[in-house]
């Protein structure tokens, strides 16, 4: 299945402001809602590394703690900045989780300008991520900043 963005957009804002289980609940609504999004995790930032919290997709990953800096994930928690990776095989920043995987996306969820944690997808699609992607999950981030603490 496949939400437009704004609708998608206007489903998460209700999950969020139903939920009791805020991290674990958006992640299900992306894996469940975007049939390219072959893996969906959220890290959350705890001391200089990111953390691993829910995720759902075919297989755990090993990477369940990322220094900052470190791969596709810690760059972006280092940068503050989105990461769309169109072919993981070409970046060598790329951490290897899934051979299935071929473009991965992470998005850097922030509190008051501080990474405190980020949305990281993958795809078994090359070049699967578009700018509507891009913006898209910014405003998830947004909305989940105050539900990391």
């Amino acid at each position: 299945m496949f939400l437009d963005y704004e609708t998608a957009e206007k489903e998460m804002q209700s999950v969020i402001d139903g939920s009791s289980n805020v991290l674990e609940d958006v992640v299900d609504f992306l894996y469940k809602n975007f049939d390219y999004y072959s893996w969906v995790g959220i890290y959350t930032v705890e001391n200089n590394e990111l953390v691993l919290g829910p995720w759902r997709g075919p297989h755990a990953t090993e990477h369940t703690r990322i220094p900052i800096g470190s791969g596709i994930c810690g760059a972006a928690a280092s940068s503050g900045k989105t990461e769309i990776v169109p072919d993981v095989k070409s970046d060598g920043r790329y951490l290897s989780c899934f051979v299935s995987t071929k473009s991965e996306i992470v998005v850097p969820i922030k509190k008051q300008d501080m990474v405190v944690g980020e949305i990281d997808i993958d795809s078994d699609k090359r070049d699967a991520f578009t700018k509507m992607d891009s913006l898209f999950l910014e405003k998830v981030s947004d909305m989940l900043g105050e539900h990391i603490h």
